[in-house]
Formats: C-alpha cells, structure tokens, sequence
C-alpha cells in the first residue's frame, strides 16, 4: 500500500487514527493502543503480500528471542557474542537469500561458463529496513545500550510500525523505547504531524513524479545529446530527493501523528560543500548505521591510516550492496568510498579553503555522476550517458531535448530552489513578529488544504509510481 494512494489516504489512515485514539490507555498504559498500531501494521504490510508478512514476523521473533538469549548470557561475554553472531546470521542470511541469490547466481554462471537457472525470488518489500532495524537492536543489547524487551508484542510493533516499515528512515529501538511505554498525545503535535505528512506527499506527486516522467521520456529516447543527459541527470538527481525525503517526512509526519519522534533522514544534502557533508545530511539514518554497527566495530578512526582505508572500502562496498543486487550500486559505493578517502587524505583542508561556489559544485558534479551509475540497469548504460555529459554525445542538443526543456524548465528550477532552505527561510522570515506570525498561522492550514486537493487531483488523474526505495 503507497502512501501516496487514495486507498490509503481516505480509508486506511483515517481508519487507524480513529480505532487509535478510541482506544484506551488505562493509567497511561500504551500496550492497547499499540496492539491497534501492531495489527494495522501487519495489514499494511500484508496489502502487498501476506506471505512475505509471515516472514517478518517471523525475522522479528528471531531477533526477539536472540535478544532475550543477550540478555539472560550478559555476563557470560562469549555466550552473549554467540547470540548476537546468530541473530546477525539469521537477519542477514535472509537478506542475502531474497535479495542476492539469483545475483550470485548469475555471476557464478558467467565466470565458470554454467547455466544455473535464476530463482526469480520476489524481494520483500522493506527487508533492508526492517533487517537492519532488527539488527540494531540486538547490537545495542549486546552492547548495553538498552534494555531488553521481554514483550515479543511491544518489539514487534517497534519493527512493524507502519510509517516507516516499508522505505524507512532506519529507526532504532533505542530513539524510541520509551515512547513504546509511554508518549503524549497533543493537538499541537498531532497537527505539526498531519502538517509534515502533507507537505512530504506533495513532495512526492508534485515534484518528485513530475521529474520521473522527465527521466523515464530520456530513458526511451533515441537521442544521444549532451543536453538531454545532462537534463536527465539533473532531473533523476532531484526526483530521488524529493521522493525519498517526501517519503521520510511522511513517516516523521504520521510518527508524530500517534506520538513517535522519528529522527530526521535528510537536511538539505545538496548544499554540502564537501562529499563527507553530503553524508551527514543525506539518508542520515542508513550513514549514521553503518557507522555505528560497521565502522566504529572495525576500529573507525583510532586505527592505522591503512586500516581506516579498510574500513571505509568495506563500510561502502556494504552500503553499495545494502541497495541492490547489481554491479552498478557496487560501482557506485566505491566512487562514494573512493571521494571519501581522497577528502580525508588530500583535498579535505583544500576544500576548506575555496570558495564556497567552487566546493559546492565539486559535490554536485560528483554526485550526479554517482546518480548515473545508481540509476542505470547495467554498466554500459552508466558508461554511455557519462559519455554523453562530457564528450561521448552526437550534438550538444537536439529537437527533442529542447522541446522537454521548455516543457520542464520550470519544475526544474522550482525543485531546485526547493531543495535549498530558501523556502523554510523565507517562511520564517514571514512569520516574523506577532502580525507575521498571526498571518502564517491563519495562512498554513490553508496552504495544507490546498495542497491536499492538487494532490488528490494529481492521484486521482494520474499513474501508479511506487518509491524508488521500495526495491531496496
């Protein structure tokens, strides 16, 4: 089930929020209400395959059980390793089999010369989230980094919860453990919720599709011009934004909603002025992980300077992998690891030292190049639309590229600005002093219903177009 449905928007929300709130929480407690946010989680979920909802239940008794094995093993430290090295083992194992088994497979049959056929598993949506999820939290157990939940059913509604099972943000048992006991529930909150549901939703159908169809009309074009590529990169660069942070703030907004405080996934990325920036503000949750779990156990930074290249090859060939089963996401977690290194060993005091134009665009040329490699189906597409950037193109641009650059010059340009923090400054600056402040406020629900109706008018008049990171 999308978000961005009107099955979704006009019955299954409403539904849950009513039996939510109608529920009762005697003397504070929250466990009824939290069976309503289990069971609509479970429904969620099963929309789309109510098979693949056994299986995460079933990953989640696991990590449950594990965790409970960590706890009782405490001070028995290699008792206590081997549960988590089971629980690492079961998660990932399942990962690796729906995920990467007919990638194997298929690397296995070009290099010996087989003819193994392909499983053709279909990928559970939200195993790499919810995985992870898992995993966090026997980690953090293992480390004492939390309690242990003996509730089978309060560590479930933790993994399930709905707003951000299926594409995240990466939430981790211990941001949330004492909201699963015990949360407020406010008028001001819940609208602050419904506020940032609806802006993320309009980032999704008004920007984030609109661009799509830019990128999927290059994508079957016959045209081979620098212009159209560099369009398309412009234009898949900012689609990817906006639908995953309009995802994220969707599931911050619905989080909010019923009383969570889900950390923030993305802070305006493409303003960095240097890669290793770039990766504290995009998909924070996914970076902050693979520090915490991968980087800092391998020994982080009080290590060798070739034992730190080690663990930033291994960390990004890992984050390349996590997103899908194809050489191009490798490739594209090396570039990433490869600027990384060259910031940290050689052009990071440079960067610090130019102007501040000049770095900025060093980190866009560099990420839209890696948007290349992300989005293309195999090496050699990758390899043909860089060419077309720079050298490889028949023409600097054809007939066919500037008619698509009139027709989407301007939510082009209104997506850029917006990927900026020009709006929310200009929104503040609006809201400045007590008559500023009062106009904002009588002026925001109406913005909100507003973009609820052309979002509604999009939906109802428009074409299935899932998130991009439901493959993952």
């Amino acid at each position: 089930m999308l978000f961005s449905s009107d099955t979704f928007l006009y019955y299954f929300l409403p539904a849950v929020l009513a039996l939510y709130f109608i529920a009762p929480m005697p003397r504070g407690s929250t466990s009824v209400r939290n069976t309503v946010l289990l069971l609509a989680s479970v429904v969620f979920y099963a929309w789309g395959g109510p098979s693949y909802a056994l299986l995460m239940l079933g990953q989640v008794l696991s990590g449950w059980g594990f965790g409970l094995l960590i706890d009782r093993w405490r001070g028995r430290r290699p008792l206590a390793r081997a549960a988590l090295i089971g629980s690492i083992v079961v998660g990932i194992g399942g990962l690796m089999f729906f995920k990467y088994t007919d990638f194997f497979i298929e690397n296995v049959n070009s290099l010996l010369g087989l003819s193994v056929n392909a499983l053709k598993i279909a990928l559970p949506i939200g195993i790499s989230f919810y995985t992870f999820q898992i995993l966090s939290y026997d980690f953090d157990l293992y480390m004492g980094r939390t309690q242990v939940q003996r509730n089978f059913f309060t560590l479930a509604t933790y993994v399930t919860l709905f707003p951000q099972l299926i594409a995240g943000p990466i939430v981790r048992y211990v941001d949330v453990e004492r909201e699963l006991h015990s949360r407020t529930h406010t008028l001001a909150e819940f609208a602050s919720g419904a506020r940032r549901f609806v802006v993320g939703l309009g980032k999704k159908v008004l920007i984030a599709n609109v661009l799509g169809e830019l990128v999927a009309i290059y994508k079957s074009s016959n045209e081979n011009s620098a212009l159209f590529a560099w369009m398309y990169v412009a234009a898949y660069s900012l689609h990817i934004y906006f639908d995953f942070s309009g995802y994220s703030d969707m599931a911050i907004g619905i989080g909010r909603m019923f009383g969570f405080k889900f950390l923030e996934n993305f802070n305006y990325p493409y303003i960095a002025d240097s890669i290793t920036e770039f990766w504290r503000r995009w998909h924070i949750s996914l970076s902050s992980w693979f520090r915490d779990y991968v980087y800092i156990p391998l020994g982080g930074n009080r290590v060798t300077a070739g034992r730190q290249t080690f663990n930033i090859l291994v960390v990004w060939f890992l984050t390349g992998f996590w997103h899908g089963a194809g050489w191009t996401f490798i490739v594209w977690g090396m570039f990433f690891a490869l600027m990384l290194l060259v910031e940290k060993f050689a052009l990071g005091k440079l960067l610090k030292k130019l102007p501040r134009p000049v770095s900025h665009i060093y980190v866009l040329l560099c990420v839209a190049i890696s948007w290349v490699f992300f989005d293309a189906p195999d090496m050699a597409s990758a390899a043909r639309t860089v060419a077309s950037m720079f050298a490889g193109a028949d023409s600097l641009a054809g007939r066919e590229s500037l008619y698509y650059l009139r027709s989407y010059a301007v939510p082009l340009i209104a997506a850029a600005i917006g990927a900026t923090p020009l709006p929310a400054a200009i929104a503040a600056r609006l809201s400045r002093g007590r008559r500023g402040a009062a106009v904002m406020t009588a002026a925001e629900p109406l913005f909100v219903a507003v973009l609820l109706v052309l979002v509604t008018a999009y939906l109802v008049d428009g074409s299935f177009n899932p998130f991009i990171y439901f493959r993952f």
